[in-house]
C-alpha cells in the first residue's frame, strides 16, 4: 500500500514538472519568434493569387485589411466564405481590402472550393506554409485586423458571422 502511495506521488511530480518544462520551453521559443499580437506591425507577405496576381501585404498601406486564413476542410472557415465575399463588395472600394490565405492546400482543391461560392475577392495558397508561421496560425479560421499603417488591430480566432466582419470591417476603414 505504502509503495503504491509513493509511486502515485512520483507520477504526479513527474507529470507536474514536465508541465513545467513545457510551459516554460513555450514562452522561450514564443519571445524568439517575435509573436504577431495586436499593436505590431504585421509581417510583410509576397504571394500569388487565384488569377495569377502577386499580392503583397505592404502594397495595401493607406487601406485596411481584413486578412483570413482558412483551409477548405473547416467548415467554420466555409461557412464565413459568403459572408467574406459580400462585405468584399461593399467595402473594396471604400479603402478595406481583403485577403485571403489558404493554408497549404493544392491548387485544384482551392479552386474546386472557390468555384461553388463564385468568390471574387484575393485568395492565395501558403504552400511554403511560411505565412501561417509567420502569423503563429492555430487553429483556423483566424483573421486579423490590419490597419492603414500596417499595424494589427485585432486578431480574431473562430467563426466570424457577416455583422461581426461588418463591425471589423468599419474599425478598420481609412
Amino acid at each position: 500500500m505504502k509503495k503504491k502511495r509513493i509511486l502515485l506521488r512520483a507520477v504526479i511530480l513527474l507529470l507536474l514538472l514536465t508541465a513545467a518544462v513545457y510551459a516554460i520551453y513555450m514562452s522561450f521559443t514564443n519571445q524568439h519568434t517575435g509573436k504577431v499580437q495586436a499593436g505590431k506591425q504585421a509581417p510583410d507577405f509576397v504571394l500569388v493569387d487565384q488569377n495569377g496576381e502577386q499580392q503583397k501585404l505592404s502594397n495595401y498601406k493607406g487601406q485596411g485589411v481584413f486578412l483570413n486564413f482558412w483551409a477548405t476542410w473547416c467548415k467554420s472557415c466555409e461557412k464565413e466564405m459568403p459572408a467574406i465575399n459580400n462585405l468584399y463588395a461593399d467595402y473594396k472600394n471604400k479603402g478595406v481590402q481583403v485577403l485571403s490565405i489558404n493554408v497549404g492546400e493544392s491548387p485544384i482543391a482551392v479552386n474546386r472550393f472557390i468555384e461553388p461560392y463564385q468568390l471574387t475577392f484575393p485568395i492565395m495558397i501558403d504552400s511554403e506554409d511560411e505565412v501561417q508561421e509567420a502569423f503563429s496560425i492555430n487553429p483556423l479560421p483566424v483573421t486579423f485586423l490590419i490597419d492603414k499603417e500596417g499595424a494589427i488591430k485585432e486578431i480574431y480566432t473562430g467563426e466570424l458571422t457577416e455583422k461581426k466582419m461588418q463591425l471589423m470591417m468599419e474599425k478598420i476603414k481609412p
